[in-house]
């Protein structure tokens, strides 16, 4: 039997619901990996004692969190510092071979910002910890998206459709996914029709026949009008899209595959996942069962990966 690969486990926003799906999901996942998580035991247990249960004798805890208290559904300042020490200590962990992977539980990007963690999230922090493009993918066994703008305003997209750009983050993707066909989604209606809705389009076309050249393949394929792009005659061509921006590519997700939908780092030194929902404030130790079903699909994503 080979051995279980070792995952740093981030517990995000413990005033959220992270702490709570790891407890519910530990005898399962714990079968597939060998967990570690990235908190006091001091505060894991007390998250136990607010759902009413004990902390199992094999959840092995990681670091010191002194003088934070759990304050169910409460977006704080001092939650928001636990949740980046948690997550830094998981990839600390990584960068020195201790563990294999990193999964990250929700943290609120409010909370991290009341801390003066001044990231718009894992993903950017990721970005500048290891000076790369840490491309953000979503998806599940049925769809993934890979988001070439993620969290930026909506104004700003069309300003960094660039050809150049384009072929950039198209040849980061080709070495980093295994995949035959990818999708790539338009900008404007109707791709821009010619010209006239706009002229982005143009571009995403030039980046996409310069990266098939020097991949001497057609991997990419493209811009697909973004209206009809999810069909269940396109869904069947195409498992794998490139979203020009956030929305672009998660309403669909989130529509077809809201529960089993996972978000994972492409291009990055590490392998890092996370689960693709929020801190679930409103739920928080109210023993309500938050569905731990994208949890436990990024653990089953990284013991796939070869280690």
């Amino acid at each position: 039997m080979s051995k279980k690969i070792k995952v740093a486990i981030s517990i995000g926003d413990l005033n959220g619901v992270g702490l709570e799906i790891a407890l519910n999901s530990h005898e399962t996942i714990k079968e597939l990996v060998e967990p570690i998580y990235m908190v006091s035991e001091s505060l894991a247990k007390e998250g136990a004692r607010l759902l009413n249960r004990k902390l199992p004798q094999d959840f092995t805890c990681h670091g010191k969190y002194k003088n934070f208290k759990i304050k169910p559904g409460v977006v704080s300042k001092e939650a928001g510092k636990v949740s980046f020490k948690s997550f830094k200590t998981a990839l600390e962990l990584a960068d020195k071979k201790k563990v294999d992977a990193v999964l990250t539980l929700p943290i609120s990007k409010e909370a991290w910002n009341k801390a003066k963690e001044n990231y718009k999230g894992h993903t950017d922090y990721i970005a500048q910890r290891y000076a790369k493009r840490a491309i953000m993918a979503l998806g599940c066994e049925a769809m993934f998206v890979a988001l070439y703008t993620d969290h930026i305003p909506l104004k700003k997209v069309a300003r960094k459709i660039e050809e150049e750009k384009l072929y950039d983050f198209f040849m980061d993707l080709a070495k980093s996914t295994n995949e035959e066909r990818i999708g790539v989604l338009g900008f404007n209606p109707h791709i821009g029709e010619n010209g006239v809705l706009g002229e982005e389009d143009f571009a995403i076309v030039k980046a996409i026949k310069k990266a098939n050249k020097k991949l001497n393949k057609d991997l990419f394929e493209g811009p697909l009008v973004p209206d009809t792009a999810f069909t269940k005659t396109k869904r069947e061509k195409y498992k794998f899209y490139v979203a020009m921006y956030h929305d672009q590519g998660l309403i669909p997700l989130k529509t077809l595959f809201f529960d089993e939908s996972i978000n994972v780092s492409l291009n990055i030194p590490i392998i890092r996942a996370s689960v693709d929902h929020g801190t679930a404030y409103d739920i928080a130790y109210k023993d309500k069962n938050p569905n731990c079903k994208s949890y436990i699909n990024a653990v089953k994503w990284i013991e796939k990966i070869p280690t």
